[in-house]
């Protein structure tokens, strides 16, 4: 070392007088700077989440809102001009529309609207808060299924944060049910009312976690075989399901000028519209913030602020909205909280581990429901 900074000496002081003077250090650029900050992704993200759930509990909460179809539309499409303005002007890229790809990519198309769909049934009955903590479950399905599927394993800790999930959500409804019941009493029909409201939202909400299973698993087998991006998948999904959700709102939902205007009451009609259409911008700036927050930082610090990111948007329910604030309630949004830090931690253990590098010299027994679930799945 003392050799090597001597000859570095040497080298300077024995240096051409007549070589030019280095070029000058460029300063930094401030934009890089902000665009590399991993401050800045992480706290949009966040933001963006937190916007998008709340709208949509804002248009969904109205007088007997019941055109969440036609919700939905609004949402592809302005979700579609978005991103095909954002790639004219560069900010982003994805592949051109391809029929024989959109035909590979139409049964997802079907599963994303029953889950979006159901998702949107289940945040009108339920208050975010409970809507939030019941959607972990989803997480249980999903590692169950990447078990079933794709060969995945669940571990001692994982297990641990499965029980955790299930128990926040028992304590969720026990505290809405009895939320319900103190303020409306035991006899009285409002009660009765709020129950079966309740109830309902419990069942869409439970439809939303198995399709939502449905559909992320599927999704992962198809992208291996499209091999799509973040926003190749976005372009693709919110295209194919305009027309699908356009006949469905014309079909299903009623169309009346008397609905219209209970759905859409003149004093707010124009809230209403700009919160659809700013929902719908939203999804554009979490999947592009999502990206932007991996890119910046690690998938391993996105996941962790996916978990983290659960607490704010159960606590925006409790601020913006009527949503009940007791000892219950509060416990279960702590315990959901702890469970999703626990998942994320689970996995991120289960990832460090080093794998087995080598031929292996046995067969790895499987069940016979795995092998045909594999099978079926094969192209």
């Amino acid at each position: 070392m003392a050799d090597d900074k001597k000859r570095d000496d040497i080298a300077v002081e024995m240096s051409d007088p007549n070589e030019p003077p280095a070029p000058p250090r460029s300063a930094p650029n401030p934009a890089a700077a902000v665009a590399n900050n991993p401050i800045i992704p992480i706290l949009s993200y966040c933001v963006s989440s937190i916007l998008m759930t709340v709208t949509n509990k804002f248009v969904l909460s109205g007088t007997g809102f019941n055109l969440n179809f036609f919700l939905l539309c609004v949402q592809s499409v302005v979700c579609v001009i978005a991103i095909q303005t954002c790639k004219t002007m560069g900010v982003i890229t994805y592949r051109d529309f391809n029929s024989e790809e959109a035909k590979k990519w139409f049964p997802i198309t079907i599963l994303l609207i029953g889950m979006i769909y159901t998702s949107t049934k289940a945040l009108q009955f339920l208050s975010i808060p409970v809507y939030t903590i019941f959607k972990n479950l989803t997480i249980i399905l999903i590692a169950y299924g990447e078990v079933l599927w794709f060969g995945g394993s669940v571990t001692g800790m994982a297990l641990f944060s499965f029980g955790l999930m299930v128990l926040s959500s028992v304590i969720a409804a026990w505290a809405d049910i009895q939320h319900a019941l103190q303020n409306y009493g035991h006899s009285n029909n409002a009660a009765s009312d709020k129950i079966s409201t309740l109830h309902a939202g419990y069942v869409w909400m439970l439809i939303n976690c198995l399709s939502s299973a449905a559909y992320l698993l599927s999704m992962r087998k198809r992208i291996k075989l499209t091999n799509f991006k973040d926003f190749d998948t976005m372009f693709y999904n919110n295209l194919l399901s305009i027309p699908i959700l356009l006949v469905c709102s014309f079909v299903v939902e009623n169309w009346s000028s008397e609905n219209i205007n209970k759905n859409f009451p003149v004093a707010q009609r124009t809230n209403l519209m700009l919160a659809m259409i700013f929902s719908g911008l939203s999804s554009v700036f979490i999947s592009y913030t999502s990206a932007w927050c991996v890119r910046v930082t690690s998938s391993t610090t996105y996941s962790m602020v996916g978990a983290l990111n659960k607490l704010p948007i159960a606590l925006s329910g409790l601020i913006f909205f009527d949503a009940p604030v007791t000892l219950p309630s509060v416990s279960a949004i702590a315990v959901g909280f702890i469970s999703g830090i626990m998942y994320t931690l689970a996995k991120v253990r289960q990832s460090s581990k080093p794998k087995v590098v080598g031929l292996p010299t046995t067969n790895t027994p499987i069940s016979a429901s795995s092998q045909s679930m594999r099978d079926g799945l094969k192209p």
